[in-house]
């Protein structure tokens, strides 16, 4: 955030104005707040641009994509006044960096928090698809992610169904490194379009960096349509997808809903290996069942094995291998089997200390019980000594 320059507004509609969040190629966008004290982002025209009817009417595209979609992915929209001197809007203040600004400061992201995030934004555009709105400029920059999960803003340049395509004076209709193909080429653009620049930008989230690397815009504009992006440090859980949403044919890319539900799957996949990742002498000790001795573990099972010894079961016939329970194969009935009777709590033949019901050697008694034992015989040696007592009174 910045603080007011001098030319800026203090107030706009019923929105006081605290601080600058941003600049881009339409206007200023500002921190306000209403008389409630609810916080927006409230975003006015330059004053070069007001009278543009181009601009206008690009502006008014915006709001009307914002007042379309429906469901927590974009920044709601609050108050918009299109006939003003300066034509401004207000949307919900998102708190939160953009991806753009987390990966530039803190580095890459894991492949589960890449996952999880792509997941939700791949949501968020089925629901700006749904509501017949593409992006068109969907970026690192323009994802903010809040405590309440990744936000789509700044539908500047977002296409409508039933919208007449519009020119761009002096500005790009997208942000190269993050174009599809089709709007280089200036073809028709559909939802494939945002899945082309959602797989870019987690591509970028990745790595650090563009998949078209770096240059000017004619050099990047023409690796887009001409060249495979460089995904060297994606990760490989991630990489089959990000490349098939880079694809330079729109029909070959999955959907915006095939994209949610596969990264969904990755996401809990990711988050899973990295509980997992234990030590295993860790998980040996937390994961074992209760009710069978120590020795009974397939570790314990193969030490005994060593020597020449073979254990019953371990043989081919097995269908689980070396590892398999015992259980069945050590049947005194089996066999070639022990022919000694089955002992309680034990999977073999061979005899062995007493243990109980559950498999478990005999413990100390229960505390409990011994206390009940000492009060009962201090009360009776009590008891006795009043007696004698009484009886050499008499």
């Amino acid at each position: 955030m910045m603080r007011l320059r001098r030319e800026d507004p203090r107030v706009v509609g019923s929105f006081r104005l605290h601080r600058r969040l941003g600049a881009g190629g339409m206007g200023v966008v500002y921190l306000g707040s209403d008389r409630r004290g609810q916080r927006v982002a409230l975003k006015v025209i330059r004053p070069d641009l007001a009278e543009d009817q181009e601009f206008r009417s690009r502006f008014a595209r915006e709001v009307s994509a914002a007042r379309r979609i429906r469901g927590g992915c974009t920044a709601r929209l609050v108050a918009a006044d299109l006939e003003a001197e300066r034509p401004w809007f207000a949307t919900q203040y998102v708190p939160g960096p953009s991806l753009h600004d987390k990966v530039a400061e803190e580095g890459p992201l894991t492949a589960a928090q890449i996952a999880a995030v792509g997941a939700a934004l791949s949501e968020g555009l089925v629901a700006v698809h749904e509501a017949g709105v593409v992006h068109r400029d969907l970026k690192p920059s323009n994802i903010l992610l809040s405590p309440k999960g990744p936000r789509i803003i700044d539908f500047g340049i977002a296409w409508a169904t039933g919208a007449s395509t519009l020119t761009h004076v002096g500005t790009a209709v997208g942000s190269p490194g993050f174009l599809a193909p089709e709007q280089v080429r200036g073809a028709a653009v559909t939802p494939a379009t945002d899945v082309f620049a959602l797989g870019a930008t987690l591509a970028y989230a990745a790595t650090a960096d563009s998949p078209f690397g770096h240059g000017s815009s004619e050099v990047m504009l023409y690796r887009v349509v001409h060249e495979e992006p460089h995904l060297q440090g994606v990760p490989d859980a991630l990489a089959p997808l990000v490349r098939a949403c880079l694809a330079k044919d729109p029909e070959e890319r999955p959907s915006t809903l095939q994209l949610s539900m596969r990264l969904k799957e990755i996401a809990a996949r990711e988050a899973q290996g990295l509980s997992e990742s234990r030590p295993p002498a860790q998980r040996a000790r937390t994961e074992r069942p209760t009710g069978r001795l120590p020795e009974d573990y397939p570790e314990s099972r193969t030490e005994r094995r060593t020597g020449g010894s073979t254990t019953p079961g371990a043989a081919g016939g097995s269908p689980g291998g070396p590892h398999s329970r015992p259980s069945s194969s050590r049947n005194p009935r089996h066999p070639g089997g022990p022919s000694s009777r089955p002992t309680s709590g034990r999977t073999g033949g061979r005899p062995g200390p007493r243990t109980t019901g559950t498999g478990r050697r005999p413990s100390r008694p229960d505390p409990r019980l011994m206390r009940q034992r000492l009060i009962v015989f201090v009360l009776v040696t009590l008891i006795v000594a009043l007696g004698i007592a009484a009886a050499q009174k008499l």
